[in-house]
């Protein structure tokens, strides 16, 4: 079994940061491809980051320049630093993990933590 935890949102003023963790723990014998989601009331789940095992990144245009994903495999880790927050920022953030649990690939997401950007 894998769980995944999410911790780091709350209520922050445009222009402020943030920065949001995940940490998995169980059945783990390698973990791949990290991703960060979000999803606003009313809109559909956006994929807003990735990492993979070997430390590539990619961003959505939307946050391009302002966050940065980035993982400690030591802790089985998955940051999102969010830098210059806008309003439309605010959303429920999802990591998405791909894990080896030594027999099977799955992916797993965590419970969600909420982010609000407002005066």
């Amino acid at each position: 079994q894998v769980q995944l935890v999410e911790s780091g949102g709350g209520l922050v003023q445009p222009g402020g940061s943030l920065r949001v963790s995940c940490v998995a723990s169980g059945s783990i014998s390698s973990i791949l491809t990290m991703r960060w989601y979000r999803q606003a009331p009313g809109h559909e789940r956006e994929l807003v980051a990735t990492i993979t095992s070997s430390g590539f990144t990619n961003y959505a245009e939307s946050v391009k320049g302002r966050f940065t994903i980035s993982r400690d495999n030591a802790k089985n880790t998955v940051y999102l630093q969010m830098n210059s927050l806008k309003p439309e920022d605010t959303a429920d953030y999802y990591c998405n993990i791909n894990i080896n649990n030594g027999i099977t690939y799955s992916t797993y997401w965590g419970q969600g933590t909420q982010v609000t950007v407002s005066s």
